[in-house]
């Protein structure tokens, strides 16, 4: 088999470790949430022997022992990994969350790992199978991954394996159904009380063996004979499936002439096929019933990711540069050759502070001795990057994580993943190298957060800690946006959706101990007046000695959209002296900024200076800054002072069953349609301008429309000026929240 597995025993426990990349395996489970991902791998992490009988590790915990977060949610919402041994391989088992809004954690998975495997629900939708998972699947084909799929709660009311398998051989295998076939029929006991069949086995398409797990261990029964109807049916269909993808040509001459085909031989093409990404086997898998014994399908699926699943050897590292963008080669996957790592996600826990998920390309990676980390963030939307930075940093302890352990390393080789602590100033995307060696990998995109989330301080304790929390809090997620608004002075946390707000703010509270308020978040709105107008500013005082004397009449026009604030002088005679010219622009450009009707900034505008008056004595800056403030508010109590409001370029891509749904939706937001376009999978790209105050909440909204298949972008467009009765209705709300301030 390879390279062999061995255990290290340290302080906290035993970490599972590899002699070389040819035995390890790195697998991420994809599902939509409540597929029971968690679940298998905790029944997998049994049937490895990483768990006792009671489902529990030495000190307590169980593989699903996640934060408190959480365990109040009963939902993942972040990524782990659980390492396992099984056949003298190393498995990294990455759990990720199903739930959309943690998409993040999900794209960190699919990074580290070089398979996939696919948990769907029996018990689900067939739209929720293809809601939520689809697009990873396409995702994952895009780049050759290898990729299962494992059916679970077949032992809950009316579910069907059969079934189950035609629903993903149509949404997996739309462009080749025959490339998503099971390997194994679900062998199920009478119902019980509840009215529920328990799954007690399986049985072997190619061998016709039987396994029974009904005692709680796995048992081999021998070949239950020809069988007639489904299982022969589905036997013919797996042999033809391997046959396609076989090399040997001569295997479909002697199936059809009848020839018994030698069963070892079509496992073998069958786990080439699968190493390849050509074939995508179906399984099966239950926990076991009592929650301690080996769980139905575990050991398949098991050998299956052993024997079928690529290395990392098999895999290509993504394309590496120099901080200056020159191409570099890439090297082996050699724990010998240069080092060259990933950090993958970023987390931190209230002990040891930052830790971050490595997954080392090539090379060693060691505790104490010293990398160079060079980064510029992930892809963000449109193509562009963070800024670049760069330091040498010594590695803190390695570790293997196991649920709450961490069972430390004395090294990472290469193509194997580790936790390790105290990487300074490292971020989510950023490359490890040896010091002095500075390259870049190639950077995966994430998804743009388009649900913003107003929040304040809720006392000034917090206020003071408030901007720190919220910086680890974004370095953490790179899914998170923070923005501090300077039009509405909010501070806006953009998020994925509403999960993905909740958890945000809850790890505000309870990891970095800051409580905050959260407050509708307010479009940046504009002002501008509707036609050309005249004002008169007079600041005229005596108080004693030295008063104050400015007097200045302007002319205001409007501008076209987007041209800001023009200021021309058209004073003769000296009638406003020279050196107080700029005194009057910059009295009018701070009433400007200042808004006149609704506190919005005036934009659009052209501010011509005709005539004034000054004296010799009185006649100061400050004195025609405010003259020059007082006639703008007097030019625009002359005219209709109207509200802009932004309008952002929206591209939905959304399957063509949502089109007419997705269209009439996006209307009653006030939206203008651009034009719809083809694009690849059955889909269609819904292009229009839309008020970005329609749209505050659309990417909740959009999801709840299309069953989640749907997702869209966004892009400032212009400003525009916004309904007369939706302007005094803003108007309205803002003068009574003054009143009760």
């Amino acid at each position: 088999m390879g390279d062999r597995t061995h255990t290290h025993t340290g302080a906290a426990g035993r970490a599972t470790t590899a002699d070389g990349p040819a035995s390890v395996r790195n697998v991420v489970l994809v599902g939509h949430s409540g597929s029971g991902k968690t679940t298998l791998v905790e029944a997998l992490a049994l049937t490895a022997g990483a768990l006792n009988r009671a489902g529990r590790v030495e000190d307590g915990a169980t593989v699903s022992d996640h934060d408190e977060i959480e365990q109040r949610r009963r939902r993942s919402v972040q990524l782990s990994l659980v390492p396992v041994a099984w056949d003298g391989h190393k498995i990294n088992l990455l759990d990720t969350p199903g739930y959309a809004d943690f998409v993040g954690e999900l794209r960190a998975g699919l990074r580290a790992a070089d398979a996939a495997l696919f948990v769907v629900s029996a018990a689900q939708e067939a739209d929720a199978v293809a809601g939520t998972t689809r697009a990873v699947w396409e995702e994952c084909a895009a780049v050759g991954m290898p990729r299962a799929i494992v059916v679970t709660h077949l032992d809950t009311a009316r579910t069907s394996f059969e079934e189950m398998t035609r629903v993903c051989g149509r949404i997996f295998g739309h462009d080749d159904p025959d490339a998503v076939l099971p390997l194994h029929l679900p062998v199920q006991g009478p119902e019980g009380p509840d009215g529920h069949a328990r799954l007690t086995g399986l049985t072997g398409l190619l061998t016709r063996e039987i396994f029974d797990y009904s005692s709680g261990e796995r048992h081999r029964l021998p070949p239950s004979g020809d069988q007639e109807g489904p299982l022969q049916e589905a036997r013919d269909r797996l042999i033809e499936g391997i046959i396609a993808e076989s090399e040997d040509e001569t295997l479909m001459d002697r199936y059809l002439a009848g020839e018994e085909l030698d069963v070892p031989a079509l496992m073998g093409d069958l786990e080439r096929a699968v190493a390849r990404g050509s074939f995508h086997p179906v399984l099966t898998a239950a926990p076991a019933a009592d929650g301690a014994g080996q769980g139905v399908g575990t050991v398949e699926l098991l050998d299956l990711i052993s024997a079928g699943f690529p290395s990392p050897l098999e895999r290509t590292l993504p394309a590496l540069t120099a901080p200056d963008g020159a191409p570099r080669p890439a090297p082996a996957c050699d724990p010998g050759g240069p080092l060259v790592a990933e950090v993958v996600k970023t987390s931190s826990d209230p002990y040891v502070g930052r830790v971050s998920l490595v997954r080392v390309f090539s090379g060693t990676l060691r505790p104490d001795e010293t990398v160079h980390v060079c980064g510029h963030g992930l892809t963000e939307p449109g193509g562009g990057t963070g800024p670049s930075h760069e330091a040498d940093v010594r590695v803190g302890a390695l570790s293997a994580p196991f649920g709450a352990q961490q069972r430390p390393l004395d090294s990472c080789i290469a193509g194997d993943l580790a936790c390790v602590s105290k990487l300074g100033v490292a971020e989510t995307g950023d490359t490890l190298t040896g010091a002095g060696e500075p390259l870049l990998i190639e950077p995966w995109s994430m998804p743009d957060p388009l649900l913003p989330q107003a929040v304040r301080a809720h006392s000034k304790a917090d206020e003071d800690k408030l901007s720190q929390g919220l910086a680890r809090l974004v370095a953490e997620d790179p899914t998170m946006r923070l923005e501090q608004n300077q039009d509405t002075h909010q501070v806006v946390l953009w998020c994925m959706g509403e999960a993905h707000t909740e958890v945000a703010l809850e790890r505000l509270r309870t990891r970095y101990g800051v409580q905050v308020d959260a407050e509708p978040h307010r479009v940046p709105l504009r002002e501008t007046l509707a036609s050309r107008t005249v004002g008169r500013g007079r600041h005229v005082k005596q108080s004693g000695g030295h008063g104050q004397y400015a007097v200045c009449e302007i002319e205001v026009e409007p501008l076209p959209p987007g041209a800001g604030i023009e200021f021309v002088d058209k004073v003769v005679g000296g009638s406003v002296p020279r050196q107080f010219i700029a005194s009057v622009e910059k009295g009018v450009r701070a009433q400007a900024a200042r808004g006149l009707a609704a506190g919005h900034p005036l934009v659009d505008v052209r501010v011509t200076l005709l005539d004034g008056k000054s004296h010799s004595v009185d006649s100061s800056d400050a004195a025609f800054q405010t003259a020059g403030a007082l006639a703008l508010r007097e030019a625009a109590a002359g005219t209709r002072v109207q509200l802009l409001e932004p309008v952002a370029e929206v591209s939905v891509l959304v399957p063509d069953d949502y089109v007419g749904a997705v269209m009439s939706d996006l209307a009653g937001r006030r939206g203008r349609l651009v034009g719809t376009e083809q694009a690849t999978g059955e889909r269609t790209l819904v292009r229009a301008e839309v008020p970005e105050i329609e749209i505050g909440r659309y990417t909740v909204d959009l999801r709840s429309l299309t069953h989640g298949t749907g997702r869209f972008d966004r892009a400032y467009a212009r400003h525009e000026p916004m309904p007369p009765h939706l302007a005094d209705r803003i108007r309205e709300t803002q003068e009574t929240t003054a009143n009760a301030g």
